[in-house]
């Protein structure tokens, strides 16, 4: 044996020796009651028989396997309260952590989520931000400035943290990877993590970003004005059919596919003027103000200073899960954004439950909110160089039809990163994939099933699974450039038919049809830039 091979194999050992030695022996899951953690109070570990648990004021959830499960409290400030769940494999731990995000203004632990990472392998954690409410309440927000610090960015990055310490005392080791995967509030924590915290995850999905938060909810005003300002510019649901259909009449074939889905709704240049009555009022046609409003709502809000936020894109008003929900709703001021955007401006910028929208200035409160809101919950910033120099992948995703949060804000956020860290560096960790057809975060009419919102298996393809592909990008090194997303008979059901498939693009990149064969199946297209 050479000296330069027994000195070698010598420093491996001694290597090997120093990490046992670091590494403390794993816990019991019961004795994890006692742990030790800055600032952190755990109330309940307990291990779980494999089969049916019920958590805390929720669901029954089956076919879990045995875990152990811890819950507690961070308290970062003296008015924080933030809880959280961990959930460990007994057995069978496949090594990863994933973290799991929220939806709208947040408010309680995703229990499915951890579920479903738990019964694929994943040591998994959970936080409902610091509060307890519904998804479209922020009341709880009013006079409690940490709370919103917590909501924030506070609570994702302080769960993360402690959740791998419980990890590290459990198994005796660290997760080897982490991962974190989510949309709408929950793109935009993920954003923030990649943004604020680099070192938290090597591998980072963020689905239909409310990014730009303060900006997204000033144009939620801006719409609630452009549409109850008056009581002639309202447009009721029931209209929104006929809106759709003059939008893909204009625009479906754009890319030589004529199948109820715009491509790509940026080279649409759809006149909602072709809608106005010409006679009596009816459900197929728009009188002189909603034509007016209809066309602010696809221009996005404005000020003296340009654009406030991008404007809605064509092609999918009436779809389930679509304006119905998000913009107009069943009745005045009864739409997802009209809650969103008055529960911002009363309990966040202007500290006041009796602020009304109609009271909204472009200019003035635009502005406050920047002002009060910019530091806690924008996840804007470009410079992603920490996280890159530390190897991490970001996937971005939109969808085309979204009716919560403008598309185009997702690509404009993409362009910055690009235009801050070149187009070269930037390719080398960010991919971004824009989902024809598809509403806020799946659903719609075109191919919206992606493996968004799920974990991966070790059975996922990465091909077919964003999830997976994620994973195989950060361990393997292969950038995914192309996915196929898959269209159910019954998007409520992740198990019925599909009859449609359709690949989704690495932007700027988009779906070409080769001329041939089924414009129902992916095979018979290619990724190219547009003609």
């Amino acid at each position: 044996m050479t000296t330069q091979l027994r000195t070698t194999l010598t420093a491996l050992f001694l290597g090997a020796c120093i990490r046992l030695a670091a590494s403390p022996p794993a816990q019991t899951c019961d004795t994890l009651a006692k742990l030790n953690l800055p600032a952190t109070t755990i109330a309940t570990a307990e291990s779980v028989r494999s089969g049916t648990f019920t958590p805390p004021g929720y669901k029954a959830l089956p076919n879990l396997p045995a875990f152990c499960r811890v819950a507690g409290t961070i308290k970062p400030s003296a008015d924080s309260d933030i809880r959280f769940e961990v959930w460990m494999p007994a057995e069978n731990w496949n090594g990863k952590f994933q973290g799991m995000g929220n939806g709208g203004f947040a408010g309680g632990i995703g229990y499915d989520q951890l579920a479903l990472a738990l019964g694929n392998g994943y040591a998994t954690a959970a936080t409902d931000t610091g509060h307890h409410a519904g998804a479209t309440d922020a009341s709880w927000a009013l006079d409690h400035p940490e709370k919103i610090v917590d909501f924030g960015y506070r609570a994702i990055h302080e769960t993360t943290v402690q959740a791998k310490a419980i990890l590290h005392a459990f198994y005796g080791d660290g997760p080897q990877r982490s991962y974190f995967s989510s949309c709408s509030n929950g793109g935009r924590q993920a954003l923030m993590e990649a943004q604020r915290y680099p070192d938290d995850y090597d591998g980072i999905i963020a689905g239909a970003p409310a990014n730009f938060w303060t900006h997204l909810l000033a144009n939620a005003a801006w719409d609630n004005l452009a549409l109850m300002g008056d009581n002639d510019s309202y447009i009721p649901s029931k209209k929104l059919r006929a809106i759709q259909d003059a939008a893909l009449a204009a625009c479906d074939a754009l890319d030589g596919v004529k199948d109820g889905v715009i491509e790509d709704p940026s080279r649409c240049h759809f006149d909602p003027g072709v809608l106005l009555c010409q006679s009596a009022e009816t459900d197929s046609c728009l009188t002189a103000p909603q034509v007016t409003a209809l066309k602010k709502l696809y221009a996005g809000g404005h000020n003296s200073r340009g654009q406030i936020f991008p404007g809605y894109a064509p092609g999918g008003e009436a779809e389930f899960g679509g304006w119905a929900i998000w913009i107009t709703g069943p009745a005045p001021e009864r739409s997802l954004m009209y809650a969103f955007g008055t529960q911002f401006f009363k309990n966040m910028v202007f500290d006041n439950a009796a602020w009304d929208f109609h009271t909204f200035d472009a200019d003035r409160d635009t502005k406050a909110a920047d002002e009060k809101q910019t530091r806690n919950m924008n996840a804007s910033d470009p410079d992603l160089s920490r996280f890159r120099a530390r190897g991490g992948k970001l996937i971005l995703y939109h969808g085309w039809s979204d009716a919560a949060i403008a598309p185009q804000n997702t690509i404009d956020y993409y362009d910055s990163v690009t235009a801050k860290m070149g187009a070269a560096a930037t390719g080398t960790f960010v991919r971004l994939f824009m989902v024809p057809g598809m509403q806020h975060c799946g659903g719609g009419s075109g191919a919206n099933s992606f493996g968004q919102l799920s974990v991966a298996s070790a059975s996922s393809d990465p091909d077919r699974d964003m999830d997976a592909a994620l994973e195989r990008w950060v361990e393997k090194g292969i950038a995914p450039e192309r996915i196929v997303a898959a269209k159910r008979k019954s998007d409520l059901d992740p198990k019925s038919a599909i009859v449609r498939t359709r690949p989704l693009c690495a932007y700027p990149l988009v779906a070409h049809y080769k001329g041939t064969g089924s414009t129902d199946d992916a095979a018979n297209f290619t990724c190219a830039k547009h003609d």
